[in-house]
């Protein structure tokens, strides 16, 4: 069944922790103004889109032909949100101040998203446990991938928008803000249905 609680809060956590993409609109929203940084945002947001909706056919390509691979996939994405909490609770402040003015545009924004390690798993994790097990027409996979591109598009604005400020809020509460976002990893991580299931099964 789907569960929109652990996805909401898988997403939440997954675009709007420090990444690449969050770090530069934050450099940049700090240098140049949320104005001119829009652009940077926009070519993100455009990238974000295409890798949500690749993910979510390539992942029901392989679920369709290779049934057997959904368990390992479920176990590779919770391994994977376990390493993320990890990583968040260990993670220290993080700064965008080597920012210029030749990388703030929409074209740059947009193929970072194709280098953009955070933005390829969260793709292929996001679309493989909570998106093809339960959607698989042509309408809503496009729904959610422009709900998933929207979510990096508010992500970075608000980056953006609070540039160092921003910054400065989560340097001074790094620690409660690592432990709540963790904790969601780990609730989104033990959430997956159908790996719960698998488990429940070996269990009977």
């Amino acid at each position: 069944m789907f569960s929109i609680t652990a996805f909401l809060s898988y997403v939440f956590v997954s675009t709007f922790t420090p990444g690449p993409n969050n770090i530069m609109s934050m450099s940049f929203g700090s240098y140049f103004g949320y104005k001119k940084t829009f652009n940077f945002i926009l070519g993100i947001t455009a990238g974000f889109e295409v890798i949500m909706l690749v993910a979510s056919y390539l992942n029901m390509f392989l679920l369709n032909f290779i049934p057997k691979i959904r368990v390992f996939m479920d176990i590779l994405v919770f391994i994977y949100m376990i390493y993320l909490a990890i990583r968040i609770l260990r993670s220290k402040p993080k700064t965008g101040e080597d920012g210029t003015d030749n990388f703030n545009n929409f074209f740059a924004g947009m193929t970072l998203q194709f280098i953009n390690p955070k933005v390829l798993l969260f793709g292929i994790t996001v679309t493989s446990s909570f998106v093809v097990p339960y959607y698989n027409s042509n309408t809503a996979l496009i729904l959610f991938s422009v709900i998933l591109a929207f979510s990096g598009f508010l992500s970075n604005s608000c980056w953006a928008l609070f540039g160092a400020l921003f910054q400065k809020f989560l340097n001074k509460y790094r620690k409660p803000v690592n432990i709540f976002m963790a904790m969601l990893l780990v609730y989104c991580a033990v959430s997956i249905p159908e790996l719960r299931s698998y488990f429940n099964g070996i269990h009977m």
